[in-house]
């Protein structure tokens, strides 16, 4: 028999960790809110029975206020599930349990995993769980799903619990009384309303009430509701706000947590008073402090980058450097010619695959290391922080707060960025939130900074590098601000964020973290990255005649990039090659330095790559270079990234407008800083 089990809890309740123990999955662990935007499904691990779980999105309730309520209340809905896994944070019962109460509504089977209980010990606290499953009426497990801690327990649990209920021998106790006499006296009389005029509908009787009750118009239109139903039901509704001097929806909620208060009172024992300063409120004094907070979080920042472009990250990179010039670019030359391979087979894996390839996969342990300190960030809740500080600073420029968790995620990539800003419920402040993520540095872009700031920015590297990233940042910013008073107008949504206490990362999670972002850039060394490799040695090496040229300038490659590069002669790099490097970039921002390989280096890694550095250094100057990583960080995204922004926004005008204005803007910023930095005597 097949079992389908749906995951659903609050952000930050480790749902997702859950997930990934009990499918085996590798899907990203975070320690901050709007981390699961749609439902992931996968099969229990080490199980004779076939059961699926679906990791349905983080929500707080499942009012129909952002699209991971919708998601999650529509598929309880439409799947029914055979038992819902409520994960609730053992440390927060006081918020978590109010989405507890919600799904204990819909009447499906439900198991609840009470989660993180080593904090509970660790803080001497104590749950009384037999009096918990006798005051709600549900089964529950207590779990610590970093560790992997009752974890076969729930499952078995939920698995008996979903056997039952499909023999019909699941005993169900009576329905803890959460509202008081007159509001259930409401309910009852208006489910009987409900019940008589929609005849064999398939849903709670119960839930359907309730959301009528609040006006809920979605359910309204779900299920038809006619106008002789609703003028049945408005006398309840106008009964209850009148007594209680509130509308329906504010009253039933302030209920809802009275009754969790008294939940709680009853059946946890804390050795601290529960209006304590805990470790996570005395490190916020500091981290969220509106004098220390931005500071602080750039210094962090220049810290990443700083370990990162500094000493581990330039040991590990020239390590990968000796390995590609020593051992594969010697020992395949020599294989091949000993092999008598024809001169163009030779040029085109050693010049074109070999040097193409190789030479963005040297930067890949400082991308590994990037990912991994930015894991420890977000998973130990800085990052959920940051956002906060960040909403402040973006309302003064019009922006949402929500903005920064998109923006967050380009880091990463772009592509899921983007995918991220469904979160945002005003479609101006989606649409704008969209054009610019981009400018954030997504991992692709890292191996164009690494090449130049060696070529370049030797004694400083990483402060340049840092000093690009924080560029890109900037102009979201003015972009923002710009954006905001003239297409965008209006104001932004509200930003509500429940901050998690700090937390110490697992290495298994931080492991899943760094290498889910990595392998992403390893997958396009293998495919994309090899693929334009080979396109570009053959577009460097014939003419349009499709013979074999001996100097570029006179390729195909080379006509095209002559043709475009006056676009880029104000901006200090009008040379062929650099155009053709920014062109191909649209196919991905790696393939920029694949490309210097082939043109510049001759394909050859050679010497720690030192041979495509000193090429570089006869086409640039230090202030092109910065002017070039400058254009690199902001002109239009690759194509994957743009498919994700024509589906985001479901308009090819708004897509063409978005990446028009991330060009127009790159080739602007790049100008000023060539032309200023010309001005000011800089070369």
């Amino acid at each position: 028999m097949s079992l389908k089990f749906a995951l659903v809890g609050n952000p930050n309740s480790g749902k997702t960790c859950l997930f990934n123990e009990l499918t085996g999955s590798t899907q990203y662990v975070g320690n901050w809110p709007g981390v699961t935007v749609e439902k992931k499904e996968g099969r229990v691990k080490k199980l004779k029975e076939d059961v699926k779980i679906v990791d349905l999105p983080g929500i707080y309730s499942l009012s129909p206020y952002s699209l991971e309520e919708v998601i999650a209340r529509d598929y309880l809905l439409d799947e029914k599930p055979d038992v819902i896994i409520n994960i609730v944070d053992a440390t927060n019962l006081e918020r978590n349990l109010y989405l507890t109460t919600q799904l204990m509504e819909f009447g499906l089977p439900m198991v609840v995993a009470l989660n993180m209980m080593d904090e509970i010990e660790a803080k001497g606290d104590r749950i009384d769980i037999q009096a918990l499953e006798q005051t709600m009426g549900i089964a529950f497990v207590p779990t610590v799903a970093t560790k992997g801690k009752g974890i076969n327990e729930l499952i078995q649990k939920a698995l008996q619990v979903a056997k039952a209920a499909s023999a019909g021998t699941l005993i169900k106790p009576p329905s803890p009384a959460i509202f008081t006499e007159m509001i259930e006296k409401c309910i009852e009389e208006t489910e009987k309303i409900l019940t008589s005029q929609i005849k064999g509908a398939d849903f709670n009787s119960r839930w359907m009430v309730l959301k009528l009750l609040e006006s809920d118009e979605k359910v309204i239109a779900r299920i038809n509701a006619s106008e002789a139903l609703l003028e049945a039901i408005k006398p309840y509704r106008e009964r209850l706000e009148k007594e209680y001097d509130n509308d329906v929806e504010s009253i039933l909620a302030d209920e809802r947590y009275r009754y969790i208060s008294q939940v709680v009172s009853r059946t946890v024992k804390r050795k601290r008073p529960s209006d304590s300063m805990t470790v996570s409120d005395k490190i916020d004094l500091i981290v969220t402090n509106r004098f220390l907070a931005i500071p602080l979080f750039f210094a962090i920042m220049y810290i990443v980058f700083k370990l990162t472009f500094g000493t581990v990250g330039t040991f590990a990179v020239e390590y990968i450097e000796v390995f590609f010039s020593e051992t594969v670019v010697g020992q395949l030359s020599a294989w091949l010619e000993a092999a008598g391979a024809a001169d163009w087979l030779q040029s085109l894996i050693v010049d074109g695959i070999v040097g193409g390839v190789g030479s963005v996969l040297i930067y890949i342990p400082q991308i590994i290391i990037l990912f991994f300190f930015l894991a420890i960030l977000e998973d130990s809740g800085y990052m959920a922080r940051a956002a906060f500080i960040m909403d402040y600073f973006f309302r003064k420029l019009g922006l949402s707060g929500k903005s920064f968790i998109p923006m967050l995620l380009g880091f990463g990539c772009s592509v899921p960025a983007v995918m991220a800003t469904r979160t945002l419920e005003d479609e101006k402040d989606r649409r704008l939130t969209i054009i610019l993520t981009p400018f954030m540095s997504c991992g692709a872009k890292l191996p164009v900074y690494a090449l130049f700031a060696a070529a370049f920015f030797v004694a400083k590297q990483s402060r340049v590098v840092f000093s690009i990233y924080l560029l890109g940042i900037l102009v979201a910013i003015f972009s923002g601000f710009l954006l905001k008073k003239t297409v965008f107008k209006g104001e932004s949504s509200p930003f509500v964020m429940e901050l998690p206490p700090y937390r110490v990362p697992t290495f298994k999670n931080l492991m899943i973290h760094m290498w889910d972002r990595s392998k992403d850039f390893i997958t396009k060394a293998g495919t994309v990255i090899f693929a334009a490799a080979v396109l570009i040695w053959f577009l460097q090496s014939f003419n349009f005649s499709f013979q074999m040229v001996e100097d570029p300038a006179g390729s195909i490659l080379g006509v095209i990039g002559k043709a475009i590069a006056p676009i880029f002669a104000p901006l200090g790099f009008g040379d062929w090659r650099a155009a053709v490097a920014i062109l191909s970039g649209l196919l991905a921002k790696e393939v920029v330095v694949a490309t210097f390989g082939i043109l510049l280096a001759v394909g050859e890694v050679a010497e720690g790559s030192m041979e495509l550095i000193a090429a570089l250094q006869t086409y640039f100057t230090p202030l092109k270079a910065y002017a070039f990583m400058a254009f690199t960080l902001l002109y239009m995204p690759c194509i994957a990234a743009f498919g994700a922004i024509k589906r985001e926004m479901n308009s090819w005008k708004w897509a063409l407008f978005a990446v028009g204005y991330q060009t127009l803007m790159a080739w602007l910023v790049a100008f000023l800083i060539f032309q200023v930095g010309s001005i000011l005597g800089f070369s």
